[in-house]
């Protein structure tokens, strides 16, 4: 078990956004979260990822405690978000930007050759490279927030809603690079309001309901629950 949450709570001020939560991702595994809009997903990959203060519970991650970890120590740790909105620097280069997903490592030549890795998944940005940021199209920049997150070399990588806004096109491309992520070694944690394209890359689902989880199991199985297909997939 690589990443663990233990009975989590978290709030926004007085708004309770997580009830109890538990779940765990298993190495090598993709493990997707679906819900609606307000259901907790985006939360719980703040609380693991150290940006969103844990009321009670616990984060375990690769067996340790690190639930009052700061969120700078969990990127070292091995813990990457991607987060919802892709969050890139719109002023700073192509390169700038992958750059900056390294920066808690020290090692050149590993950086160097992470570097090529990322043009090479995502050719689009070496064509890129010294263009900012903020010029690229949405599904350019979706890349480039998932390349920089890679860029720390997590050994669980959080993506956050990364088909939001694409086109149909565009979401097929994603997806078929978070296959190939997850194949060249990469676990992840998966948040997706496309529940089908979600549901069908994971090994494992949990579906949330106002901040609880309210089903689990493998993504064949939610995609053949009726009722996952009649609330998230639109299958009466």
């Amino acid at each position: 078990m690589l990443l663990e949450l233990r009975d989590v709570s978290a709030r926004y001020g007085r708004i309770q956004a997580l009830h109890g939560v538990d779940l765990h991702v298993d190495e090598g595994e993709v493990v997707a979260l679906i819900g609606a809009n307000g259901a907790g997903k985006t939360t719980i990959m703040r609380a693991v990822s150290g940006l969103l203060p844990v009321s009670t519970g616990s984060v375990i991650f690769e067996g340790q405690d690190i639930t009052r970890l700061r969120a700078d120590r969990r990127v070292a740790r091995g813990i990457s978000l991607s987060p919802e909105g892709r969050g890139i620097f719109p002023g700073m280069s192509v390169k700038e930007n992958l750059d900056m997903g390294a920066y808690t490592r020290r090692d050149r030549a590993g950086i160097a050759a992470d570097l090529e890795r990322m043009l090479t998944l995502f050719p689009r940005l070496r064509e890129r490279l010294g263009q900012p940021g903020g010029t690229l199209s949405g599904g350019e920049q979706q890349m480039l927030a998932v390349a920089r997150s890679l860029m720390s070399r997590p050994k669980v990588l959080l993506l956050d809603e990364p088909s939001m806004g694409l086109a149909p096109k565009l979401i097929a491309q994603i997806f078929d690079i978070v296959v190939e992520i997850r194949r060249q070694g990469t676990t992840i944690l998966l948040v997706e309001q496309n529940a089908h394209q979600a549901l069908w890359v994971a090994d494992r689902g949990y579906v949330l309901e106002t901040g609880s989880v309210v089903r689990t199991g493998s993504g064949e199985d939610l995609l053949d629950d009726s009722s996952v297909k009649a609330a998230y997939l639109g299958v009466a």
